[in-house]
């Protein structure tokens, strides 16, 4: 009998071959390019996705020299902001208040990209129209059909589903891949990371 382990890893193996790499390109292409005109970066997600936001600050930060942040390292912002005006509008009140404008970007990391007429995750689809009112970009990394963030994106990677039941694991699980890929990229990095250089 198969391990639960090996059909894990077997079934990351088949997502990685079936990973668009020209959707990746675009991403770094976009990217490169908000960085050039001196625009923000604001990183989006929720639950797992949020730690994957402050992880991703950190790197396109300190790897990039991009100006990066994300609402949820602000927590008590955060909170004050969904205990007194609710949740739907957590993210897009503080990109408000960040002056999100053009020339700035969004990346959203999501399993499901968010869908307003399912009730799911409409703090980002909320953010997403904004964004797009004030003409900042929009990239992504979701997963399942990518909802309203690949339709509202400049440029998405869609993180195929190879096991429907296990979409959550692989989808926050290749974020991260993704993610470290575009910090790693020649067109995106600017400084070394550290563990390379130690002898």
């Amino acid at each position: 009998m198969e391990s639960f382990t090996k059909k894990y890893l077997d079934e990351s193996l088949a997502l990685i071959a079936k990973l668009d790499v020209a959707s990746i390109e675009a991403v770094a292409d976009g990217l490169a390019a908000v960085r050039a005109g001196g625009g923000r970066l604001f990183i989006l997600g929720v639950g797992g996705s949020a730690g994957h936001a402050s992880h991703a600050v950190n790197d396109f930060r300190k790897l990039c020299g991009f100006e990066a942040y994300a609402p949820t390292d602000n927590v008590s912002e955060l909170t004050a902001r969904v205990n007194d005006e609710g949740w739907d509008t957590c993210f897009s009140e503080w990109l408000k208040g960040s002056r999100l404008r053009a020339g700035d970007a969004l990346l959203v990391f999501s399993v499901g990209g968010g869908n307003r007429e399912k009730n799911v995750s409409v703090n980002l689809v909320r953010s997403l129209e904004l964004a797009r009112e004030v003409g900042a970009k929009v990239y992504g990394i979701v997963g399942r059909d990518g909802g309203f963030t690949k339709q509202a994106s400049d440029a998405c990677v869609l993180i195929p589903t190879v096991a429907a039941e296990r979409t959550t694991p692989h989808t926050e699980g290749f974020a991260a891949v993704v993610w470290h890929l575009l910090v790693s990229h020649p067109k995106l990095q600017r400084s070394p990371t550290k563990w390379e250089s130690v002898k």
